[in-house]
């Protein structure tokens, strides 16, 4: 036990560092697991058998070596996950130096801090649930630190912590709302932070994809302000792929200050608001194709109409566009563009390539080339599986004449090299093909299983064309998903897979919880300067000076409400007290009578004069008088005695 510290308060102190450092343990390497939990049992044994302090050499040592093994860990130790290893190390470290009581101080403090580390790994409900439930304990150690004396019981300890978070909880919803959001964070994050998520890449290479159908993680949400599109229109413009290296296609690098093409946007226009889960990358996903007007301020739009962002996507982005599933875009290539969209490696799959110089030599037209590409997908033997053969080199041959099982990535490489070797301009679009309808919040949900890839080929007087080869040999992956397209087949993953039984159960559940996260997304986690704006617009704060004024006012308010809270607490609070309220009754009807008792008069003297003015009264007085002073000053209160006193008072008629 230390002295300063009851042995209750230390046990409770464990106890709270345990849960704050919780969900960090799955993250920390396994030797510092393992030292973490040893300080831990060295801490809680030293309490119990009063074992001396640490030496400090050992403590000097053990942080040294702590220090070195995180940076052999990650080789950094000021990244996202080096920085966390490392401030939880030291954390767990404090407890062999518990020397006073400013060193307690410093590891609830410390405690506080950590809290913060846990939304640089995930944003979600359950992670803002847990960390308010340790506010609240970790206050509770606060307030258990500033004791002197023995421990607090833990119910009231709890019961104060909670109380000071819920006094809090106000402010924090006011500063929230309407202390002003700027894009961006506010201070220098490390370059690793935020979540870790999977998703599509900047390259495609046959497999790459389709590994992204066994994860049923999110994608996106998307809301339409209106009539939704056809699913045969949902077609989500991500990397745009330009260069082919005979197995792997590439984006690239292609000149900043590339001019954006002219489109003409035809039909209908989609109105939609995105909440985009982080993937460390620029790019945004967009409905086919995005307008130029209303984008994000930090967004452009590419001169292949791919929309980017000015810095990687590490959290939730919550934006709106317009999108035109009906359009032209580019109706004149420039020459330099051209050969880009025409390159083919040399000497590579030169059986594709005989094959588009065959449809050449037919007298095929551009247009009669795309046709007999799509006849020869559609009528020969070819399969859509998620488990195709490996293929080797020249992988585009491989696949057309050789194993005829693909997934998207091979029907859209291979269609687009067939292209290519026809002297057509053609490039590969990846993205997200689809969604699923949440009918209770009414918007789509994307997940990486809806990973896409698909085709663009320049038409002379058209402009790009998007083309899909996978509609041409499983027209269902289009029309109904990926569900319906490998219904049957043995390759659909189990939460795919409408064939299990408690498929429709899951669905269900998974539909509610996953509209209870769309909110939590929308109206927290995309809280940014957009929504700010049209939220403090709806309420008459037009600008920044509204804003300030109006946050201003709201903080002095609340803070003048909690003083006249604390102020009416340390007004003196009367115990009511049943017999001198029934001698107070007793001196009102003996002042009606002209009898009232002087400011420095006891009752018993008070009740002598009344006798001596009013013998009448003087039996009456004098029982009143006793029966008070027996339950006031000698027997206590008692029921009888207190019941009593009020007939005594209540024959008392003056």
């Amino acid at each position: 036990m230390i002295a300063f510290l009851p042995r209750a308060v230390l046990l409770r102190l464990l106890a709270v560092l345990a849960v704050v450092l919780g969900p960090h343990l799955q993250r920390l390497p396994l030797w510092e697991l393992l030292l973490v939990v040893a300080v831990g049992l060295w801490r809680l044994l030293s309490t119990f058998r009063q074992w001396r302090p640490m030496p400090r050499w050992a403590r000097f040592g053990l942080t040294l070596g702590s220090f070195v093994g995180v940076y052999a860990s990650f080789g950094n130790v000021a990244g996202q996950t080096a920085g966390v290893a490392l401030l939880c190390i030291m954390a767990s470290l404090k407890l062999t130096e518990l020397n006073s009581r400013r060193d307690v101080m410093v590891m609830v403090l410390l405690m506080y801090f950590i809290l913060v580390t846990h939304f640089l790994f995930s944003q979600e409900m359950w992670t803002a649930a847990h960390l308010l439930f340790c506010t609240v304990l970790i206050t509770g150690l606060l307030v258990e630190a500033n004791h002197a004396d023995a421990a607090l019981p833990l119910r009231v300890t709890l019961r104060l912590g909670a109380r000071l978070v819920l006094h809090a909880l106000p402010l924090m919803a006011l500063l929230f709302v309407l202390f002003p959001r700027i894009p961006g964070p506010l201070w220098g994050l490390p370059t690793d932070a935020g979540a870790a998520q999977s998703g599509l890449s900047d390259e495609m290479a046959p497999g790459d994809i389709e590994n992204l159908i066994e994860s049923d993680q999110v994608a996106f949400r998307v809301q339409f302000l209106g009539p939704a599109p056809p699913a045969d229109e949902l077609y989500w413009r991500g990397p745009v792929l330009a260069f082919f290296s005979g197995r792997r296609w590439e984006a690239g690098t292609r000149p900043r200050d590339e001019e954006v093409p002219t489109a003409e946007l035809n039909g209908p226009v989609y109105s939609y608001e995105m909440v985009l889960e982080p993937q460390r990358r620029r790019w945004l996903l967009a409905l086919d194709l995005p307008g130029r007007v209303g984008l994000p301020q930090d967004a452009a739009l590419t001169g292949d109409y791919q929309l980017v962002s000015n810095a990687d996507v590490k959290e939730r982005r919550l934006y709106r566009l317009s999108s035109h599933p009906h359009y032209h875009l580019q109706p004149e290539l420039p020459e330099a563009q051209r050969k880009v969209f025409l390159q083919l490696p040399l000497a590579s799959n030169p059986r594709a390539r005989a094959l588009a110089q065959q449809w050449r030599d037919q007298g095929l037209d551009d247009a009669g080339v795309v046709a007999a590409a799509l006849q020869m997908f559609h009528g020969r033997n070819f399969y859509y599986t998620l488990h195709p053969p490996l293929l080797g080199r020249n992988s585009v041959d491989e696949f057309l004449f050789d194993t005829h099982r693909g997934f998207c990535e091979h029907y859209s490489s291979s269609f687009t090299v067939l292209m290519r070797a026809a002297g057509i301009p053609a490039r590969v679009v990846t993205g997200y093909q689809g969604g699923h309808k949440n009918d209770i919040g009414d918007y789509y949900l994307v997940r990486q299983s809806d990973a896409h890839a698909w085709s663009e080929v320049w038409l002379g007087g058209r402009g790009w064309v998007r083309v899909d080869p996978t509609a041409a040999v499983a027209p269902q992956r289009v029309e109904k998903g990926l569900g319906e397209a490998l219904e049957g087949t043995g390759d659909l993953p189990a939460y795919l897979d409408p064939s299990r039984a408690t498929y429709q159960l899951r669905a269900m559940l998974e539909a509610r919880w996953d509209w209870i996260n769309a909110e939590w997304n929308r109206g927290v986690l995309g809280y940014g300067p957009e929504l700010q704006q049209r939220f403090l617009n709806s309420l008459g704060l037009v600008d920044w000076s509204d804003m300030i004024l109006a946050l201003t006012i709201s903080i002095s308010l609340f803070l003048g409400l909690v003083s006249l809270m604390l102020m009416r607490q340390l007004i003196p609070r009367h115990e009511p007290d049943p017999a001198l309220r029934l001698w107070h009754k007793a001196q009102k009807r003996l002042a009606r009578a002209g009898l009232r008792q002087a400011p420095g008069e006891g009752p018993q003297d008070f009740a002598q004069r009344v006798a001596r003015a009013r013998p009448d009264l003087a039996a009456a007085v004098q029982q009143v008088c006793s029966l008070y002073l027996r339950q006031r000053y000698l027997d206590g209160p008692d029921a009888a005695a207190q019941n009593a006193l009020s007939q005594a008072v209540a024959a008392l008629r003056p």
